[in-house]
């Protein structure tokens, strides 16, 4: 870097811990989960009990490890019995279960989100009545035993974060924050960490170097889509696992689907789409697996438990 032109810049943000630019070439983390592993593997849109004993099934026919399944419709749209059963599955497969808080732009009645300059929205809550019932999903979901939520609004989450803090909340509570408020850059990934995001899902289109730089803004593991849906790019980095691995680490490998439908809302009119969306997402994890076996064998996963069959 010419410190003679980017030089006050460059002081600025190192003097606030953070890196002035891209690492190149982009540098080994040496950050883990608390048990010694590298990566995990997450199946996201998993939505409700019938898919999630769907996932679990064919994780054990392709021996697939499962860590966590996350789920995009939201609390709101479970009944209680279906939110009790899913946990006491993730239990039993000693997996972790994380749900989406409630209402969003795009469920709510304003345009803007849908428009092409409005994305920029992403899934934020509109109004202080939304920001409330999102809140109330949340209070729900922890009342009937759940300890992993996935979270789309800034404001949202600094209000989780400050109620963990006060004890109105579990402190142990995992707050996940959502692809669509993902950070593009170190200083956006430590606002959301010191809000009290703690694992974070960054944008999937970003290069190894510039992802190394929210490594180095960040201690919470990174959540990353391989496969992302199309609705995000549609991206497939199966190759640079290794590498995603190396620079990324503690590191969710998540895997969206390319060429599938956009399933939000999910529910019983939707079942056997969402069923074999499922399946083929596991297969996804199983191709990865296969990539890590043949070109990082030394890369260490943590522990996976073994599924109930």
């Amino acid at each position: 870097m010419n410190n003679q032109v980017f030089g006050k810049a460059a002081a600025w943000l190192e003097s606030l811990g953070l890196p002035s630019g891209d690492p190149i070439p982009a540098p080994t983390s040496t950050l883990r989960f608390p048990d010694g592993g590298e990566y995990r593997i997450e199946i996201p849109s998993t939505e409700g009990p019938r898919c999630l004993a769907a996932v679990i099934a064919e994780c054990n026919m392709r021996k697939v490890p499962l860590h966590r399944v996350s789920q995009g419709s939201g609390i709101m749209l479970m009944t209680d019995s279906e939110i009790i059963e899913m946990l006491a599955l993730g239990r039993e497969a000693g997996v972790e279960v994380n749900l989406f808080i409630g209402p969003r732009a795009t469920f709510d009645i304003g345009a803007q989100v849908f428009a092409p300059a409005g994305k920029a929205l992403g899934l934020s809550a509109r109004g202080a009545d939304q920001t409330r019932f999102a809140l109330e999903d949340l209070q729900r979901g922890v009342e009937l035993g759940l300890k992993s939520v996935l979270v789309s609004d800034l404001g949202v989450l600094q209000v989780i974060g400050k109620m963990k803090q006060t004890g109105d909340l579990p402190s142990d509570l995992i707050v996940k924050t959502s692809v669509m408020m993902a950070p593009c850059n170190p200083v956006s990934a430590r606002i959301l960490e010191d809000l009290g995001a703690t694992t974070i899902n960054i944008p999937s289109d970003l290069t190894i170097p510039q992802i190394a730089s929210i490594r180095a803004a960040i201690s919470a593991p990174i959540d990353f889509y391989v496969e992302a849906p199309d609705n995000i790019g549609g991206f497939l980095r199966y190759f640079e696992i290794p590498e995603l691995i190396r620079v990324a680490a503690p590191i969710y490998l998540k895997f969206g689907l390319r060429n599938s439908p956009d399933v939000y809302p999910a529910g019983t009119h939707l079942e056997n789409t969402i069923l074999a969306l499922s399946r083929e997402r596991v297969r996804r994890a199983q191709l990865a697996m296969e990539t890590i076996a043949r070109y990082c064998p030394e890369a260490v996963m943590s522990p996976a438990p073994v599924l109930p069959r």
